[in-house]
């Protein structure tokens, strides 16, 4: 489901937020026992899919979501560089290498799905190889409002060395790409506050969906393998937006705006 907005600065979310990202075990558990359920997903054409872990969490974060990608017919990849510690010298440019190592070795465009910064990433390698990306993907990722409506920017800055309200970096990431663009949130995220999460452009490529998560748990909820597998088994050149009917109304809230 697609809605805009403008996004203000937003504060970050609350202890009580915070507190409720204990539940990311839960989600895990939840996870692994939909994937029978899950099996009712979409499958897929073969595509290349690069996906991106959040700040300072590594492939191991999203093992559970390339798995399933990988069962529902997807050529995945994780990124291969470890923790992720922030965009620190080297690792834009070998993100960019992987990139068109895998959109030349498949002669085909590639899917990217990021959580948190991951997304972040992901929009911003979108907009540099607009030739080589097909669709991109954020789970509860940064990508609008303020750059320090989160509990995590002092992170990030520690870890990166760089500001996480620089102005030409946050440009490149609110920016919506010119591929069809998906934003999951979650209004509990206990990390990114959630109207910072959500594409606020009027773009017909671009949209919203909502599910009840955590911010660490998202990669590996249920509802969101469902609606990254949904999103990506569109053809390519055909992608229209996630429709909310029949049972998903159960699992996927009604848009907050």
């Amino acid at each position: 489901m697609t809605h805009t907005t403008t996004t203000a600065h937003a504060a970050a979310p609350s202890r009580l937020l915070q507190l409720l990202e204990l539940r990311a075990g839960w989600e895990l558990a939840a996870g692994v026992a939909a994937l029978p359920w899950l099996r009712l997903a979409p499958r897929g054409d073969g595509h290349a899919v690069l996906v991106l872990p959040g700040l300072v969490a590594s492939d191991a974060s999203t093992k559970l979501l390339r798995d399933f990608l990988t069962r529902r017919g997807y050529a995945v990849h994780g990124w291969g560089l470890g923790r992720n510690y922030g965009p620190r010298p080297g690792v834009e440019d070998a993100m960019l290498a992987l990139i068109d190592r895998l959109h030349a070795q498949s002669g085909r465009k590639l899917s990217l799905i990021g959580q948190s910064l991951g997304g972040a990433y992901a929009r911003w390698l979108a907009a540099e190889r607009p030739d080589a990306v097909r669709s991109v993907i954020t789970l509860g990722s940064p990508v609008g409002g303020h750059p320090r409506s989160s509990n995590a920017w002092r992170v990030y800055e520690f870890t990166s060395g760089k500001r996480s309200d620089d102005p030409q970096r946050w440009r490149q990431v609110t920016q919506a790409p010119q591929v069809p663009t998906t934003a999951i949130y979650s209004r509990s995220d206990g990390v990114v506050a959630w109207r910072s999460s959500i594409e606020a452009s009027a773009l017909p490529h671009t949209e919203n969906i909502e599910v009840v998560s955590s911010h660490l748990g998202m990669a590996v909820h249920p509802a969101v393998l469902f609606a990254v597998a949904d999103r990506l088994a569109q053809p390519e050149g055909q992608w229209q937006p996630f429709e909310r009917r029949g049972w998903r109304t159960a699992v996927f809230p009604k848009p907050a705006l």
